[in-house]
């Protein structure tokens, strides 16, 4: 038995304002980091698998573009540890998580006493 499986996009919800703005931001970052290694989008675009209507979209910052294609690019530049820093600091989650230890107590001796 054959399966077939077509793969369909899913619709989603366009991007907010402050994450366009964002995606732009990696976008033109992305784009210096190649001009700064003076790559062309050609060849770029080239190691990195894709097209370069594809590298075009991601250096304007399109929500479209998959993060997969934004890896293999960093990667094409030297520069996928990048990714890594993403969420690393999460200061508000740490801020929140600090204020809902500071209501409970943070050490709990074991019951029963020492050594029972």
């Amino acid at each position: 038995m054959v399966r077939i499986m077509s793969i369909v996009s899913r619709p989603t919800t366009p991007p907010l304002p402050s994450v366009n703005r964002v995606l732009a931001e990696l976008g033109q970052n992305i784009r210096w980091a190649r001009q700064r290694r003076q790559i062309t989008a050609e060849l770029l675009a080239e190691r990195a698998g894709m097209s370069r209507t594809t590298l075009r979209a991601l250096e304007r910052g399109d929500a479209a573009v998959t993060l997969g294609a934004v890896a293999n690019v960093l990667h094409s530049l030297g520069l996928e540890k990048d990714l890594l820093g993403v969420a690393r600091d999460d200061l508000l989650g740490r801020k929140l998580q600090d204020a809902k230890l500071d209501g409970k107590q943070r050490v709990r001796s074991p019951k029963g006493g020492h050594g029972s």
